[in-house]
């Protein structure tokens, strides 16, 4: 099995991202998977083309897209994406998107392949606070989770995919007051057991347990 898992470059006022960080701290196999790195830049029009050609060379069996998410302090898999573009802030091309269509021919939302509830319970398990999220925003996590299934839906029907968003990490918080954060230890240890929760569970579905938030 092959998992390509991605992670955004830092964005807004931050110099660091702490998707990224973790993920180029992931083990190189996990669970008896190879796990295939990919860093990706926090830009509207370009982070998909990037995610579409790692897909097409590498073939992997599932894609898990990391993204930070300021102000959660959970790792939070998400459950589905929506076909919106609407930036709070301008990307890091300097493009902000209002109110936009990602695709005419798509849906107007996707639900994960990922079993989101056995992630969760992987992470909290392993130490890590965790909840499956209803929602990924209108940023550009949003942006790919969409893109990734969409390109399931039309060119690679044989993936799974899905998203998990991962809290600031300390240091991106001492100006921050009352915000929450989480280390990056903590980081690669939830998505390492939220990894080994989709390998032991390929093939068999999500769980059936009461996951998550209402929002």
């Amino acid at each position: 099995m092959k998992i390509l898992v991605t992670g955004f470059d830092p964005f807004g006022d931050d110099k660091i991202n702490p998707a990224i960080e973790a993920v180029k701290r992931l083990p190189d196999e996990i669970a008896g998977a190879q796990i295939v790195k990919l860093e990706i830049p926090t830009k509207f029009n370009v982070s998909a083309d990037v995610v579409k050609d790692a897909i097409a060379k590498e073939k992997p069996d599932y894609v898990l897209s990391i993204g930070q998410a300021g102000g959660r302090f959970e790792l939070t898999p998400e459950r589905v994406a929506i076909n919106l573009d609407d930036g709070r802030i301008q990307d890091n091309a300097g493009y902000q998107p209002l109110n936009h269509t990602i695709h005419g021919d798509g849906e107007n939302a996707y639900f994960t392949q990922l079993p989101i509830k056995a992630m969760a319970k992987a992470i909290r398990e392993a130490g890590v606070p965790s909840a499956v999220s209803n929602t990924a925003g209108t940023y550009v996590c949003n942006h790919i989770f969409y893109q990734v299934q969409y390109m399931r839906d039309k060119m690679f029907p044989d993936i799974k995919a899905g998203f998990m968003h991962i809290p600031f990490l300390p240091e991106q918080v001492v100006t921050r007051p009352e915000t929450p954060s989480l280390s990056l230890d903590d980081d690669v240890l939830g998505i390492t057991a939220a990894i080994k929760a989709i390998v032991s569970r390929d093939g068999k579905g999500d769980i059936e347990t009461i996951e998550g938030k209402d929002h």
